[in-house]
């Protein structure tokens, strides 16, 4: 699958200004962003990119006397382990019980749940608020013995928590063939069993067992879109775990929910940021 790599110019150039074009983008169906000097990098699969969309993110800024341009090329296969090493990815450690690294660190901090990865490409490395509010649940959260959906699985970092925590059987799907070959190395490096990876979207859910468990961490619209076919799949009494979107979204994401059948138990955010956790009751 071919990704195209946006460059995007910033000014001013905060961390406010990068966060709200980022999840303006994130609705134009970007998936993954990375801050840069002057701005953001961000990639885009190649079929869904509309330059209309783009456009449009950047004329209804809701932030005054912003200027933004970008430039975009065909993303290039890279060795990524090499990238973060060099540039990005440094160990991250969550509610002091769980550390996520790759192979090239060292001196690694000590932690209850060591989760290894190999990146293969920019994304899903543990950094993002998204990603460690909902570890921050998965730690928090009674696991043992429940199935679970990892939907937009990425590099199965929350899979792999999850079943460390001591769910099973694991299922984690992601529409990208790159993430769906990364998270079965990952697996394979944490030495976890019980996780399937599928290639697919939400169409892959329908008429499959129920699960006690499924986290969603992808974007706003397209929780909205596939919330249905997720209650579709989740047990009575089952969780629902939903992040990578903003507070200011969490009624439009607790309206859908609720109508659809689903009970909100609690929110958490940092950075503006949010997750949410719902009860099929």
């Amino acid at each position: 699958m071919k990704y195209l790599e946006f460059i995007f110019h910033t000014d001013p150039c905060t961390e406010t200004v990068n966060d709200v074009l980022s999840a303006m983008l994130g609705e134009a169906g970007f998936e993954s962003f990375i801050e840069s000097e002057g701005g953001l990098t961000a990639y885009i699969q190649q079929g869904i990119f509309d330059e209309k969309k783009v456009k449009e993110a950047i004329a209804y800024f809701p932030i005054e006397n912003v200027r933004i341009t970008y430039s975009w090329q065909e993303a290039e296969d890279k060795n990524w382990n090499e990238e973060w090493e060099k540039n990005f990815f440094q160990p991250i450690v969550i509610g002091e019980r769980c550390v996520i690294h790759s192979t090239f660190h060292k001196d690694v901090p000590q932690a209850e749940y060591d989760i290894l990865i190999n990146p293969q490409m920019a994304f899903g490395t543990g950094h993002h608020e998204t990603t460690s509010l909902i570890i921050s649940e998965l730690l928090d959260g009674d696991l043992n013995g429940k199935s679970l959906l990892d939907m937009g699985c990425g590099t199965s970092i929350l899979a792999i928590l999850a079943r460390m925590r001591g769910a099973h059987p694991i299922t984690a799907i992601d529409i990208d063939s790159w993430c769906v070959n990364n998270s079965e190395e990952n697996i394979a490096l944490n030495g976890v069993a019980d996780i399937t990876v599928e290639l697919g979207d939400a169409s892959a859910l329908k008429n499959r067992k129920p699960f006690d468990v499924i986290i969603a961490n992808i974007n706003r619209n397209i929780l909205l879109n596939d919330m249905e076919a997720y209650v579709g799949c989740l047990k009575r009494q089952g969780e629902l775990y939903m992040s990578g979107f903003y507070t200011e979204d969490i009624p439009l994401i607790r309206k859908e929910a609720e109508r659809l059948g689903l009970q909100f138990i609690e929110s958490k955010d940092k950075n503006n940021w949010a997750a949410v956790k719902f009860l099929f009751a």
